[in-house]
């Protein structure tokens, strides 16, 4: 029998061998954006390269503060892709508890959205152990800032390879990611995820008991990215060949119902709070989710 390492950087890698055409769709400020898994692909070995160029080393955090789009995904499988975690900022935190928790995960590369930039920059000298900012944009400009170690997402990847291949060497025991508690009681509390973990929860997303997603879905995971890695869907659609759709920033009921209706959603994921607001959506709109 063989013994293959159960690892993150596998799950791309088979989606772009078996599913190269199939989609993941965005939706950013600047609108609706399509790629396939070849694209995203390309895209993630140009930010494990950038990523390294940085001087991230094995073992170090990435952190994120972001949205559910293409960048957050490219994110999920570039960090672990050089052996290092991702560590996705649960942006609802309070200020202080997001700056305890780069501080105390140590991150050393923080990727932002440009709509949650302002609070970086209010913040940055907090954060004692991130030496690079890289702000997640659809424009050409970064923002006006004080941070000197300030890089746009899409100039990396454009001096980045294309063709770079992840780390060989991971053990399957080491850490992927991160994320911290909302804490109920005391400061926020850290969970690490190995590689397998990642991987043995992508099988349980496609039991025929629990999501069943599989590469004839079209799936929308609308619980954030940043929360328990949106109960691991992005991993497991993209293992799968699911295509995917992100809803992108600062959704509403309106724009979830539409990617609904437009994109032929067979599968999402939210809390009741979510469903509950969509529902009264439906009850108002003429909009066809079957």
């Amino acid at each position: 029998m063989m013994n293959v390492q159960l690892t993150v950087p596998s799950l791309l890698e088979r989606a772009e061998k078996f599913y190269s055409k199939k989609q993941v769709v965005s939706r950013t400020h600047s609108g609706i954006h399509r790629f396939t898994y070849k694209q995203i692909g390309e895209r993630t070995r140009k930010l494990a390269h950038a990523l390294e160029k940085l001087g991230v080393q094995k073992g170090e955090r990435v952190a994120t503060l972001a949205w559910n789009h293409h960048r957050h995904l490219e994110a999920y499988f570039a960090a672990p892709g050089i052996g290092a975690a991702l560590h996705t900022i649960n942006l609802r935190l309070f200020p202080e508890h997001i700056a305890f928790s780069i501080n105390h995960a140590e991150d050393k590369v923080l990727l932002v959205d440009e709509d949650l930039f302002p609070l970086v920059e209010k913040m940055h000298h907090l954060f004692k152990t991130v030496k690079a900012y890289i702000v997640m944009t659809d424009k050409a400009t970064l923002p006006d800032s004080s941070i000197e170690a300030l890089y746009s997402y899409e100039e990396l990847l454009a001096e980045s390879n294309p063709s770079y291949q992840f780390a060989k060497d991971i053990d399957e025991n080491a850490s992927a990611g991160m994320c911290y508690t909302s804490a109920t009681t005391g400061k926020p509390k850290g969970v690490v995820y190995s590689h397998r973990a990642i991987v043995l929860h992508c099988f349980a997303l496609g039991l025929a008991d629990t999501t069943a997603i599989s590469e004839k879905d079209i799936a929308l995971p609308v619980v954030p990215m940043f929360h328990v890695n949106a109960w691991g869907l992005p991993f497991a659609a993209t293992w799968f060949g699911t295509t995917q759709v992100m809803p992108g920033p600062q959704f509403t009921p309106q724009i979830i119902a539409q990617l609904i209706q437009d994109e032929k959603v067979t599968i999402t994921a939210g809390v009741p709070t979510i469903w509950m607001a969509l529902l009264n959506e439906l009850e108002k709109g003429n909009y066809n989710t079957s």
